[in-house]
């Protein structure tokens, strides 16, 4: 008698949930794809803290060094930009930034168009700071998603992109982030 395939806590819940909703749609399949998603963004969230947390790093902290580094304009940008591509106020903008270049991560220069106005520019030891956090947050992600073999992670990747450009396209959130 061969071995059942092991279930994991989708599974379960899945199960125990299946005949209580009888009144309302549910879908073993679209609940077992749904739960796992957030499952794993929960797992990679908690990850991603307690890398942060070993460098000292708070989540903000680490978004703001985040948006400047992925820019077209890399380790730069005006406050008011960044704070647009945060999605915060420019009140909360300037606590940041305050914050950051407090810590040495960041620093104020004058714009080079501009000279009235400042830009916002990544020190050496922010980029230093940036590189050991990704490679913290990196080390979750890759460890559960190469669990997967190439050819599935890409099969894997084209489902996803296939889900996200459905929400996208139908305006549920933006492209750009």
């Amino acid at each position: 008698m061969a071995d059942k395939e092991p279930q994991d806590w989708t599974d379960r819940h899945v199960a125990r949930w299946r005949d209580h909703w009888i009144d309302v749609g549910f879908e073993d399949d679209v609940e077992a794809i749904v739960t796992r998603c957030q499952r794993l963004v929960r797992h990679w969230k908690l990850a991603s803290q307690a890398a942060l947390s070993e460098l000292g790093l708070q989540e903000h902290e680490y978004v703001t060094l985040h948006m400047l580094m992925i820019r077209d304009t890399p380790g730069r940008a005006s406050p008011t930009r960044l704070a647009e591509d945060l999605g915060i106020s420019n009140a909360g903008m300037t606590g940041r930034i305050d914050a950051l270049e407090k810590a040495g991560w960041i620093r104020r220069k004058p714009s080079p168009d501009d000279r009235r106005r400042v830009e916002i520019e990544v020190t050496e030891a922010g980029v230093d700071l940036w590189r050991k956090a990704m490679h913290g947050r990196g080390r979750s992600e890759d460890e559960v998603v190469h669990v997967l073999d190439t050819d599935e992670r890409a099969t894997l990747a084209a489902l996803l992109k296939k889900m996200t450009l459905s929400i996208e396209t139908a305006g549920g959130e933006s492209a750009a982030h």
